[in-house]
């Protein structure tokens, strides 16, 4: 998670901001399958279903500290799970850099 995607709106204490981008890095990283972006203010990423609980978790957690997001999830087939994270336009910035991120991350790039 770069500097960019740590809004004033995040409470999140600053020493735990680290830990949070080396979950979502983690996630990304060794599991993203694809990354679109439907609308400026959403992007949906597309998992193994078997990390599905691991990227609620996470989400949820990311929602306490950053209100702003809004995680939801769904199925695309029997082996795949879809997190969709949508924010207001104000932060289109933040979810810019999160999709930013998430991309690196697939391509070791991060």
């Amino acid at each position: 998670m770069a500097q960019t995607w740590v809004p004033e709106a995040c409470t999140l204490p600053t020493r735990e901001q680290p830990l949070r981008a080396a979950g979502f890095d983690a996630l990304f990283g060794a599991l993203l399958a694809e990354v679109a972006r439907p609308e400026p203010t959403r992007a949906r990423l597309t998992l193994p279903l078997e990390v599905e609980a691991r990227a609620r978790d996470l989400a949820q957690r990311e929602a306490c500290c950053c209100s702003f997001f809004t995680f939801t999830f769904g199925r695309t087939d029997a082996d795949t799970v879809w997190m969709d994270v949508a924010v207001p336009g104000p932060y289109v910035a933040v979810l810019d850099a999160m999709v930013g991120r998430a991309e690196a991350s697939r391509t070791g790039a991060a």
